[in-house]
Parts: structure tokens; C-alpha cells; sequence
């Protein structure tokens, strides 16, 4: 794509990374064809909810044991509902990062509400993760209400144990388990694991008997080309998290390997002002660099090629009232 408010593609230098080893057979299967296993198998649904930026992608990333969502500092980076893939022993857990509830106002808004609200259902479970510090009880209260006229079986995740004191904690924990029959309390942080082994092994002991929905080493449902996108899209909120607000999203244009087995990625950063188009490129282009220098870096490695990733910047005002941008960052389209 092409137009008067793009830059001119930088291509960002590039560097081998090592591909990642094949993974060993399940525990689970019979390497001999039998079926043996299938009997033994367990497959659930877990939906994770909970207001903006209490760390659901940061839990879901550390359930499956690598990276399939992205994180940032700031609330609501999280848009479309994403599945990650985790294994214990012979269960498979389909965890669904969805983005934070919060009032919406916008259409972007509801598109994400709707997207969270959708990750529930036909759930096996629902994790509601709390964030103790910041709370964000006027975004609690009404998922909480929300909640405890819902059928599924219910856990309550308090996060953050590591920097959370421990008496105002546990008067938490009490509070928000006699407004909700949640089944069980985890206190966890995601960020550095503490806790995180002990609520996988739960969660796995509470899924249904049912044959694996995706292969072993499957570890989301979302497409290489769509997590490349999201990817630049992290980068762009941590390397500009004070100046550019989220007026911003990240188009995948081109996704193709090349004949020595490289890949070749070109991207549209859309904002919504001329004066935001500047903040990303930089000066003299500064900026724009290494956000693709970091986001290569990183695909690199979760791909296991050598990447050669182009990035380009356009103003398109109302983006976000764009059904077909909507589409292809993954979001359903909502009146």
C-alpha cells in the first residue's frame, strides 16, 4: 500500500537465529500408532478475563511456557481474543486471552468487550485475574456482578503476589469470594512464576475427557502473519508508551518466504495524525528503526528463520471505524 502520508520503507538489518529444537513425543501417544493414549486424553476450554492490564497475556504466556501474547505496561493491549495452547502430562488446555472488560465507548471499544464476553463461552472454566495493586474497581464491580450469575466453574487469580502486600491480599481475596462462588483462590504472579505451576496442575485436573483439539506442538490458534503484526504492535507500545496513545494499529500487507527459506515481512503502522506519523518514524527515521530492529529480532527467534521485516507509517484518521481494518487485526466487526 501506498499513499502521500507514507514513509519510505526501512528495511531493518537482519540476523540468523538458531531454529528452535523439534519437540519430543507426548508422554500421552503411543509411538506405535495405537490409540492407547487418545483413551487417556483430556481437552478443556479456559477463558482468562478480568479489567485492562491485570496480566492476563503475561499468565497465558507462562501457562503454555512461551510467548503467544503480546504485553505492555499499558491497559487494554490485548484487542482480539487470542488462543494459547498449554500441555500437563496428557491434558490440553485451550486458554483464551481475552481482552480487558472496561466500558466502552468506541466501536474499538465494543469490538474488544464483545471479543472478551465471546472467549467464555462453552468455557470448562473462567479465570478471573485481579490485579491487587490498582484494582480498577470501577471496571471489578460490574465483571464481578457479570460473573457470579454465570454457570461455569470459576477461579479467582490474584496477581502481582511478589509486590503485593499480604494482609491487604488475603482481606481481598475474602471480599471478592463472598460476592462470587469462585471454587478455588491462586495467588500468583505471572511475571515471575511464583504460583503459576500449582494453578496449571489445577486447572488440568478440573478438564473434561475429550480427544486434543490441535497438535502437540501447536501452541495458539492465531496465524504467524497475524502474531507478526502484533509483535510490532508491542514494540511500538513500549518503545512509545508515553507519546503515542492507542490511536494505532499494525496492518500485515506482505507475509511470504523467500527461496533461501527466509521470511519477508512488510507492515502499515496506521495512526490516526500527521504529528503521531512523525513520533513513530523519529528523527530521521530513528524511531521506525528500532521498533523493526526489536520486533525482527524477536520474530526471529519465535520463527526460527532469518527474518527481513519492512515497516511504513500512514495517517488514516478514522481507522478505527474501519471494517476491513478490523477484520484483519482480528476483531469482529460491531455496530
Amino acid at each position: 500500500m501506498s499513499g502521500a502520508n507514507d514513509a519510505p520503507k526501512d528495511p531493518v538489518e537482519d540476523r540468523e537465529a538458531d531454529r528452535p529444537p523439534a519437540a519430543a513425543p507426548h508422554p500421552g501417544l503411543d509411538p506405535g500408532g495405537g490409540d492407547s493414549g487418545e483413551d487417556q486424553q483430556k481437552c478443556g476450554l479456559v477463558a482468562v478475563i478480568g479489567a485492562p492490564n491485570a496480566g492476563k497475556s503475561t499468565l497465558v504466556n507462562a501457562l503454555v511456557g512461551q510467548k503467544v501474547a503480546i504485553t505492555s505496561a499499558k491497559a487494554q493491549t490485548t484487542r482480539a481474543r487470542m488462543l494459547g495452547i498449554a500441555l500437563d502430562g496428557d491434558t490440553q488446555m485451550i486458554l483464551v486471552d481475552t481482552p480487558g472488560i472496561f466500558a466502552p465507548r468506541r466501536r474499538l471499544d465494543r469490538a474488544m468487550v464483545s471479543a472478551a464476553w465471546e472467549g467464555t463461552e462453552a468455557a470448562d472454566a473462567v479465570l478471573l485475574m485481579v490485579d491487587p495493586v490498582k484494582q480498577r474497581r470501577h471496571e471489578l464491580e460490574p465483571l464481578l456482578e457479570a460473573l457470579a450469575a454465570r454457570p461455569e466453574k470459576k477461579l479467582l487469580v490474584l496477581n502481582k503476589v511478589d509486590v503485593a502486600k499480604k494482609e491487604p491480599l488475603l482481606a481481598l481475596a475474602q471480599e471478592l469470594t463472598g460476592k462470587v462462588a469462585f471454587e478455588e483462590v491462586f495467588f500468583v504472579s505471572a511475571l515471575t512464576g511464583d504460583g503459576v505451576a500449582e494453578l496449571k496442575e489445577r486447572l488440568a485436573a478440573i478438564m473434561p475427557r475429550a480427544e486434543w483439539m490441535y497438535p502437540e506442538d501447536q501452541v495458539s490458534d492465531a496465524s504467524e502473519r497475524l502474531l507478526a503484526a502484533e509483535i510490532t504492535r508491542e514494540q511500538l507500545y513500549r518503545q512509545l508508551h508515553e507519546e503515542l496513545p492507542y490511536d494505532s494499529a499494525v496492518r500485515p500487507e506482505l507475509y511470504q518466504h523467500r527461496p533461501d527459506g527466509s521470511l519477508e515481512i512488510h507492515q502499515q503502522i496506521v495512526v490516526a495524525r500527521a504529528n503521531q506519523r512523525a513520533i513513530v518514524l523519529g528523527k530521521g527515521g530513528s524511531r521506525i528503526k528500532a521498533i523493526g530492529e526489536a520486533a525482527r529480532t524477536e520474530l526471529a527467534e519465535l520463527l526460527g528463520v532469518k527474518v527481513h521485516l519492512f515497516l511504513h507509517v500512514k495517517v488514516e484518521e478514522n481507522w478505527s471505524e474501519s471494517r476491513e481494518i478490523f477484520e484483519e487485526i482480528g476483531l469482529d466487526w460491531v455496530r
